[in-house]
């Protein structure tokens, strides 16, 4: 026979309690959300310096700008990617930050990022193909667990 006389009747199991105010007590699939965050950053890494070889160096790559899935130059490239790059280190600051915006601008420029890097295939590959990954997983994260995030900074 247990003793239970310790445990008020009303008071429910530490696994089923939710704060009070009705938010949703974080579960360990924040670490997503901290995965995403910290992708972003260094996806924003990554199209920086995609930009500098770009604007720097456009003999690196495999094929000229012609050979590109849309055709312009190296140098609107480069731009493109600094400005994505930028936009996508600031929007993974705000994630880990659990701000509302953050989460939208994060999961708009994954896609854009991953739209990009699509018609940037036939310039570089493997690089292109790893940014698409990461671009998948952070838009899946913060899609399925970005609200988790905002209950975390409360």
């Amino acid at each position: 026979m247990t003793d239970t006389s310790h445990r008020s009747s009303s008071t429910p199991p530490a696994s089923v309690y939710e704060p009070a105010g009705g938010a949703r007590a974080a579960t360990g699939w924040t670490g997503w959300i901290v995965f995403a965050g910290v992708m972003l950053v260094m996806l924003g890494v990554f199209h920086v310096i995609e930009a500098i070889v770009a604007l720097v160096r456009e003999d690196f790559y495999l094929v000229g700008s012609s050979g590109l899935a849309v055709h312009v130059n190296y140098t609107t490239w480069g731009w493109a990617h600094l400005v994505l790059g930028v936009i996508a280190g600031l929007a993974g600051i705000g994630l880990l930050a659990g701000n509302m915006v953050a989460r939208v601008v994060g999961v708009i420029v994954a896609m854009v990022s991953a739209l990009a890097n699509m018609a940037f295939v036939p310039a570089y590959p493997v690089w292109s193909l790893i940014i698409i990954t990461f671009d998948v997983l952070v838009i899946w994260a913060i899609i399925v667990h970005g609200s988790e995030m905002k209950s975390v900074n409360d």
